[in-house]
């Protein structure tokens, strides 16, 4: 069988490489065509477009780039009529892949959806475009499909990707890691500043703000792959910090806290058992807009699931450096740590078991049968 998956960013690039690994299992002749990543090359797709060409974040950036975003969708659109998949999948990414599902549908296409658009948040309106394009939605968190079921759309739960992306992650050599970067025994603190130019240098330059006040501990910048070292250091400047680039699991397996920048990372962070400072900053009019359209309690997902602010939330204006030393003081103290930990085990269980990507997998060729 023949299948295209569209994914937008780095997560996307890690749970569609493990999808299409899946998929090779299941199908072994299958020939996969992807929008992706490195990830999703080394897994044995055909790499069409790296994501890191088209990482465009806030409203303002995506107005500022809407002919090469149409220039995207167009050049999609072509790709897949010529390729002509038994199945096409999308992975998050809804600004995209919602515009392609549109047009994929009335032309016969198989349409399967992987991690749902964040419907649930924003914009439910989108439900109605989802009911008429997509054919099969797999979703990973659990409210999610209580979500579609009150729009009468019967949709897969799977359970989460990263709890298999984690599970199957190879545990390092404390030691040999901490000299490989010249990291000393002080606790590691982990920086997480996001992984695209615009939201890293307003997360970092804020994260920055600690080292000085915290000589007992040693912080460590989880530099993303779509980044190069010296848009790192021109952040950096001479401030006392470790940047090594993508390397997270290995810096979040040793931490002991962490600062992370909204997104799939505050999960993959709780599910390695980091307290943490959940963190976000936009520009003022992406924020404006957002703030009007997002009807939420809580920004990180770890809230979300849990339904409780386990993790502290700084975000916009409440982000500042005084604001984030007082929070990182509470995550340092002992009994909250203990809180934590036993609210991170709690959401595990509620993530579900393992397995998320095979069952996709199984459920894609089955549908294809």
């Amino acid at each position: 069988m023949k299948y295209y998956i569209i994914a937008g960013e780095a997560s996307g690039d890690l749970h569609g490489s493990n999808l299409i690994k899946e998929l090779k299992k299941g199908d072994p002749s299958a020939d996969i065509r992807c929008w992706g990543g490195d990830l999703m090359e080394a897994a044995g797709g055909s790499l069409v477009t790296h994501y890191k060409e088209r990482a465009f974040m806030g409203f303002a950036e995506i107005i500022k780039n809407l002919f090469k975003i149409l220039g995207f969708i167009k050049f999609c659109k072509k790709d897949i009529a010529v390729f002509k998949p038994d199945a096409l999948i999308f992975i998050d990414n809804s600004g995209f892949n919602l515009r392609i599902a549109k047009w994929a549908k009335p032309k016969g296409y198989n349409t399967h959806y992987y991690i749902s658009p964040q419907v649930w948040a924003s914009r439910a309106s989108r439900v109605k475009t989802i009911k008429a394009t997509v054919d099969h939605m797999y979703v990973i968190l659990p409210f999610v499909k209580d979500f579609y079921n009150s729009y009468n759309y019967p949709v897969h739960y799977v359970g989460h990707p990263l709890i298999d992306a984690i599970a199957n992650f190879p545990k390092i050599d404390d030691q040999k890691f901490r000299n490989e970067f010249n990291l000393d025994e002080r606790p590691v603190i982990a920086l997480l500043p996001g992984s695209r130019k615009q939201e890293i240098t307003k997360m970092l330059e804020i994260m920055l703000s600690l080292p000085d006040h915290y000589p007992q501990f040693q912080f460590v910048i989880a530099g993303a792959p779509s980044q190069e070292e010296a848009f790192y250091n021109s952040i950096i400047g001479n401030k006392s910090v470790t940047l090594i680039p993508n390397r997270t699991y290995d810096i979040l397996s040793i931490a002991y806290s962490a600062l992370v920048t909204s997104g799939t990372a505050t999960l993959e962070t709780a599910l390695f058992k980091v307290p943490q400072v959940v963190c976000y900053k936009g520009g003022a009019i992406s924020y404006a807009i957002a703030k009007k359209i997002i009807k939420l309690k809580y920004i990180s997902l770890v809230n979300l699931v849990m339904d409780a602010p386990v993790v502290k939330e700084l975000i916009q204006h409440e982000f500042t450096p005084l604001n984030l030393k007082a929070a990182f003081d509470i995550i340092s103290n002992p009994e909250k740590r203990t809180s934590l930990f036993l609210n991170y085990y709690e959401l595990e269980l509620k993530l579900g078991s393992t397995g998320a990507s095979k069952k996709t997998a199984d459920l894609i060729i089955k549908s294809l049968k």
